[in-house]
C-alpha cells in the first residue's frame, strides 16, 4: 500500500503514543475492548487494514465507592427504621445546632461568671429552654426529673398538635371528597353531569331574581376536585352566587341527601349524553321522590333523550316534574329553523337569561282592563298572554280578552322588575301601516335532509305535518341498515302526506354533494352522526359538508338555507359562514330551556305551544307587512299593525346586519319609542296563530 493510501483514524496516534483519552499505560483485557470488525458481506477493498481499524471502548463501571456514598447509603437505610430513628437524627441535628449558638451565648454574655462550670451551667440552661428540656441545673436527678417533665409535656403537646392536625387533615379530605351534607334552603339543585352543565349553572348564575343570597348545589359521580375545576373554566365569576360540588350517584338517596333537595327552591335532573342511560333520569327521580316528601313544593325539571323512557320518567317523578324530550324539541326546532332560517337566533334570545325573556308581572290596576290596552300601555316591555289564576295559560289572546284581578301578564322583558306601565299608550302613525292578506295558497316544498341519526324520523315526521302537501323530502345518507329501516317507517308514516326519496351516498364527500341540484330545494337538513362512545366528534362530519354545501353554493351562484344541527355550540364559532346559515345547538337549547322553566314554571305551557304544529307560533315575516318601508318609523307602529293582524310584534331583525356577530341583526322587546329607518329585506318577528 502507498503512504498516501494509508488512513490515519482520529485518537488513533494519541493511543499509540500512550497519551489519548483514556489511556492507562497497558493494554486493557480483550474482554474490555471490544474491536469494530466489518460485515463479512462487505467488499474486501472497503475494509480497513487492522492497524488502523477503530476500536472502540465499553465504559467502565468503577468498583470503588466514596465515603460519601457509603454515609448516604447509612443515612438512608437508618431512616427507614422507623419513628424512633427519626426522632433520634432530628434530636441530634437539634442539638448540632443549638449546643455550639447556646455556647457562644455563654462565652460571650458579661454576666455569666467567668468559671468554667457557670458557662456550661448556662450552655445547658440555654439549650434545655430552647428544646424544652427543663434547663434546670443543680443535682443531677433535679437535672434527670426536669428532663422527664420536659419530655413529658413535649409528648403531650406533640400528641395533641398530632391529633388536631389528623382531625382537621381528616375533615378536609371529606370535604374533597364532596361528602358533607349542604344545610341550605332555597337553593337550587343541579343533579348528573352532562353536555349540559355549563349551559344550566351559567344561566342560573345569570338568572336575575330577588334573593340576595344564591347557592347552587351540584350532586354528580365526580370527584369533587374535578368538579369544581370545571366549573371555574366554564362558567367563570360568579358574583354573589356560590356553587356547592358533592360527590355521589343521584340515583342513591343517601347521597341525594348530600344536597338537601327537600329545602330546594328546585331541582333539574340532567340528562346523559348516551340515550341508552336514560333509565339513570327514571332512577334519579324515583330516588327523589323516595328523598323528597310530596307535600314538600320542589319543582323539578328533567329531559330524557330517549323517548321510550319518557312516560317512564314521568311516572316517577310525579306531579311536580317537568320531563322534557330533548330529541323531539330539537326536531322541531330544526324543522323550524329550516323553513325559516335566524329563528334559532329569537329562540336563543328568549332562553338566554342575558337578554330578553319571558316573565310574569302582576299589575293590580289591569283589572277589567282588555289586553290591548295592558299591551299598549307597556312601554318598554312586550306583553304576549295572560296567565290566569288557575295556572292556565293563553297566548296572544284575542285584543278584547278582559284581564281579572287574579291574573297575570306574561311579557317579554329584561327582567321582571323592568316592567312598568303607563297611563299613556305610546303614539304611532297611522299612515305608516299596511296589511297583507293571508290566505294566499302555499305552494309545495323541497327539503334535503344529509345524514341521518335518530332524530331523522323525528324531523321527517315534523316537516310532514308543517310543510304544504305535495312537499318532498330527499335524504342523502350511506345505505347502512339502521338508516335503511328509518327511512322505511317514515315512508310509511308521511307517505301520504310527503314523498321521501333515498339517495345512497357520503355527504361528507365532495362528489355527492357536487351531484346534488341545490337550487331546486327550499331548505338544507345537515345532521351528523348519533354520538358514540370511542368514536369521532359527530361534529367533525358536519363541518366537513358545510364546507361542500359552502364550495357548490358559489359554484351555483345561489344560496340555499342551510341549518346544522351541531352538539358543540364551540363548533358554530368556527363553522363556515353564509348569509342562509342557521346552527341549532341541541344540547344548549335544551340547558337554556330547563334553567328558563325551573325558574318560572309557566313557560313550560309557553314553549310547548311555541315549538308546536299548531296554535302560536314564532314567525318572522317581511317588515312590508306591517309598516311601509324605505321610511323611518316607531316599533309602536310595527306594534299596532301586528295587534291589527291577530299577531304580537316582538322584535325585529335588520337585514344590514344579519352577518354581524353576536347578534346577527336581532334586537327584541325594542322600546316602543324607538324609530328606525326599514328596508324592504327587513324582517319582524312576531307570535301568531298562523301567517299573517
Amino acid at each position: 500500500m502507498r503512504k498516501e493510501d494509508k488512513q490515519v483514524v482520529p485518537g488513533q496516534r494519541d493511543a499509540a503514543q500512550g497519551t489519548g483519552p483514556g489511556r492507562t499505560g497497558h493494554r486493557p483485557a480483550a474482554a474490555t475492548r471490544p474491536t469494530y470488525r466489518p460485515s463479512s458481506t462487505s467488499r474486501s477493498s472497503d475494509r480497513l487494514p487492522s492497524a488502523s481499524r477503530p476500536r472502540y471502548r465499553l465504559p467502565s463501571v468503577s468498583l470503588t465507592r466514596s465515603a460519601e456514598e457509603r454515609f448516604r447509603y447509612w443515612f438512608d437505610t437508618t431512616l427507614t427504621r422507623g419513628i424512633a430513628a427519626l426522632c433520634g437524627w432530628l434530636a441530634l441535628a437539634c442539638l448540632a445546632l443549638v449546643v455550639p449558638v447556646s455556647a457562644v451565648l455563654a462565652w460571650t454574655d458579661q454576666h455569666t461568671p467567668a468559671s468554667l462550670g457557670a458557662r456550661i451551667a448556662a450552655v445547658w440552661r440555654n439549650t434545655g429552654q430552647t428544646m424544652r428540656l427543663g434547663g434546670e441545673v443543680g443535682p443531677p436527678l433535679r437535672v434527670g426529673l426536669s428532663v422527664l417533665l420536659a419530655l413529658i409535656a413535649l409528648f403531650y403537646v406533640s400528641t395533641l398538635v398530632s391529633l388536631i392536625t389528623t382531625g382537621l387533615t381528616d375533615r378536609l379530605i371529606a370535604l374533597n371528597r364532596g361528602h358533607a351534607r349542604i344545610l341550605e334552603s332555597g337553593h337550587t339543585v343541579v343533579l348528573g353531569w352532562s353536555e349540559q352543565i355549563p349551559t344550566v349553572v351559567s344561566e342560573l348564575v345569570a338568572a336575575r331574581t330577588d334573593r340576595r343570597r344564591r347557592v347552587i348545589a351540584v350532586l354528580a359521580d365526580r370527584d369533587k376536585p374535578a368538579m369544581d375545576e370545571d366549573l371555574h373554566a366554564t362558567v367563570g365569576a360568579t358574583g354573589r352566587t356560590r356553587i356547592v360540588c358533592r360527590s355521589g350517584r343521584p340515583t342513591d338517596p343517601a347521597a341525594l341527601a348530600r344536597v338537601s333537595p327537600a329545602t330546594a327552591h328546585c331541582v333539574l335532573v340532567l340528562p346523559r349524553d348516551d340515550p341508552r342511560d336514560d333509565t339513570e333520569v327514571v332512577k334519579t327521580l324515583l330516588s327523589l321522590s323516595a328523598t323528597v316528601e310530596e307535600a314538600d313544593p320542589v319543582r323539578v325539571v328533567a329531559a330524557v333523550r330517549d323517548d321510550r323512557y319518557l312516560t317512564a320518567a314521568r311516572l316517577a317523578g310525579g306531579s311536580r316534574a317537568t320531563v322534557l324530550d330533548m330529541d323531539d324539541i330539537a326536531a322541531r326546532l330544526l324543522v323550524d329553523c329550516a323553513r325559516q332560517p335566524g329563528l334559532s337566533l329569537v329562540h336563543q334570545e328568549l332562553l338566554d337569561f342575558a337578554g330578553h325573556e319571558f316573565h310574569t308581572v302582576r299589575e293590580p290596576g289591569l283589572s277589567g282592563r282588555t289586553f290591548d290596552e295592558a299591551a299598549r300601555a307597556c312601554p318598554v316591555s312586550t306583553a304576549v298572554g295572560i296567565v290566569r289564576g288557575d295556572g292556565t295559560l293563553t297566548l296572544n289572546p284575542l285584543r278584547s280578552t278582559r284581564i281579572h284581578a287574579d291574573d297575570t301578564l306574561l311579557v317579554i322583558a329584561e327582567d321582571e322588575r323592568s316592567t312598568r306601565f303607563s297611563a299613556t299608550p305610546t303614539p304611532y302613525d297611522p299612515t305608516s301601516l299596511t296589511h297583507t292578506p293571508s290566505g294566499t295558497p302555499a305552494l309545495p316544498e323541497r327539503v334535503l335532509l344529509l345524514g341521518w341519526n335518530r332524530r331523522a324520523p323525528r324531523i321527517a315526521a315534523q316537516l310532514a305535518s308543517r310543510t304544504p302537501p305535495g312537499s318532498a323530502l330527499d335524504v342523502v345518507a350511506e345505505p347502512r341498515t339502521a338508516t335503511l329501516t328509518g327511512i322505511r317507517s317514515v315512508t310509511e308514516a308521511v307517505g301520504a302526506h310527503m314523498t321521501v326519496l333515498h339517495r345512497p351516498g357520503d355527504p361528507t364527500l365532495r362528489a355527492t354533494t357536487d351531484a346534488l341540484d341545490l337550487a331546486g330545494y327550499d331548505a338544507v337538513i345537515v345532521l351528523g352522526p348519533d354520538r358514540r362512545p370511542g368514536h369521532a366528534d359527530p361534529d367533525d362530519r358536519t363541518l366537513v359538508t358545510l364546507l361542500h354545501l359552502r364550495a357548490g353554493e358559489r359554484a351555483g351562484g345561489r344560496r340555499v338555507p342551510v341549518v346544522t344541527e351541531m352538539t358543540d355550540d364551540r363548533n358554530r364559532l368556527i363553522a363556515p359562514p353564509g348569509p342562509g346559515a342557521d346552527f341549532v345547538v341541541s344540547g344548549r337549547l335544551i340547558g337554556l330551556l330547563m334553567t328558563q322553566i325551573s325558574q318560572n314554571p309557566h313557560l313550560t305551557a309557553v314553549f310547548e305551544e311555541l315549538l308546536g304544529a299548531d296554535g302560536n307560533t314564532l314567525h318572522l315575516h317581511p317588515a312590508d307587512h306591517y309598516v311601509r318601508t324605505g321610511r323611518a318609523t316607531s316599533f309602536a307602529s310595527v306594534a299596532a299593525s301586528a295587534a291589527r293582524q291577530g299577531a304580537c310584534a316582538i322584535g325585529y331583525r335588520s337585514s344590514s346586519r344579519a352577518t354581524t356577530a353576536p347578534d346577527h341583526g336581532l334586537r327584541l322587546n325594542p322600546p316602543k319609542a324607538h324609530v328606525r329607518h326599514w328596508h324592504p329585506d327587513d324582517q319582524v318577528v312576531v307570535i301568531a296563530r298562523q301567517r299573517v
